[in-house]
């Protein structure tokens, strides 16, 4: 008993073991109480199992039973993980149901998910995710994003409200890793023209890193998340704390014009909207804040002092990139605003746009 580690796969109290060697050694618990020094109320709580074996018990029951106190305290260890393991099963019974809300094959599949408990024990792997105890904790912490979800379901916002939650719990995590100085707002706004620029870059390993420091720099993480089966958003806004704020974007539509227009959108959010508010991009969805967003990030990529031209510009190829050109932006956007407008057909001089795809 001194020598082997005690790692036995049954459930018993270390008082079963105490009763089990005064039973061989014909020793009554009178007996036991009087040598390890303790009362008979104390000797029948530490035999039922309702009494946690300290070090001093465990030292005292190495003198009169003959085992080190080692295996005591591993005993004591053993039973109470046991108990504490089944307590935990019960407790999650019936929380398998809760998963059918989750993108489980895609949180696996993008590596989101321990994986060491993914498979064997999902529930648990999923709650450690999110960062919560129970289901109950993970509905009251993602209780607006899931009223928020819900009430846009059909006919305009198709998202399921579990994978919208997986999505953006993905970016809070990946935006814990970005260092951001402290959100300054006069700073990002200005910063949008130092980016603007950017949409020139066709290769997002070039733009992306960038884009990336450049927000950094005035309290604003940006991270891009492909979006879980069940997530139609495109973006979406939240301030973390007072000095930083999350601007996270699903790269949804995987073309140019999409990608910038939303992040200008977003960037609106947090220049001109409420900082206890969280914003959510899917479909098209009226609101005075969204149309406002929608103003300024087109205003952004298109000056006002070009808006009339744009308006009036020839649907052309040539046209388009000479315009995108002159006021330093992709063509892509020209061509993404030509058709917003309605000059464009939705799949007209599609070639014009860049288009990405996931490594």
């Amino acid at each position: 008993m001194a020598e082997n580690p005690f790692k036995p796969d049954w459930v018993s109290c270390p008082g079963e073991t105490m009763a089990d060697i005064l039973e061989e050694r014909s020793c009554s618990s009178t007996e036991f109480a009087q040598r390890m020094g303790y009362s008979a109320k104390q000797v029948s709580e530490l035999l039922k199992g309702r009494t946690t074996i300290s070090f001093e018990t465990a030292c005292r029951l190495e003198l009169v039973l003959g085992a080190t106190a080692d295996f005591w305290i591993a005993r004591e260890a053993q039973y109470s993980g046991t108990v504490a393991h089944a307590q935990n099963k019960v407790k999650f019974t019936g929380q398998e149901s809760w998963l059918s809300e989750l993108p489980l094959k895609d949180m696996r599949r993008y590596g989101w998910l321990a994986p060491d408990l993914s498979v064997s024990d999902p529930v648990t792997a999923c709650l450690r995710f999110f960062g919560v105890a129970d289901v109950q904790a993970w509905r009251a912490t993602y209780h607006n994003l899931l009223e928020m979800a819900a009430f846009r379901t059909s006919p305009t916002f198709h998202s399921q409200p579990g994978a919208l939650a997986a999505w953006m719990r993905q970016g809070e995590i990946e935006s814990a890793a970005i260092d951001c100085k402290p959100w300054h707002t006069a700073g990002f706004q200005r910063a949008l023209s130092e980016i603007r620029p950017l949409t020139r870059k066709r290769d997002p390993r070039l733009f992306i890193p960038e884009l990336t420091r450049c927000c950094a720099e005035h309290g604003v993480a940006v991270v891009i998340v492909r979006a879980p089966e069940g997530c139609r958003a495109s973006g979406a806004t939240r301030f973390l704390s007072e000095k930083k704020a999350l601007l996270l974007l699903s790269f949804r539509y995987l073309s140019d014009d999409h990608f910038w227009f939303t992040f200008f959108h977003e960037a609106a959010h947090l220049l001109l909207h409420s900082k206890k508010a969280l914003f959510l991009e899917g479909e098209k969805v009226s609101s005075v804040e969204e149309d406002e967003a929608n103003e300024f990030a087109a205003h952004v990529l298109v000056p006002s002092e070009f808006q009339d031209k744009l308006e009036h510009l020839p649907v052309d190829r040539h046209d388009i990139r000479n315009f995108a050109r002159m006021i330093g932006v992709s063509p892509g956007i020209i061509l993404g605003q030509l058709q917003h407008l309605g000059r464009a057909r939705r799949n007209q001089l599609d070639h014009l746009k860049v288009r990405f795809s996931w490594e």
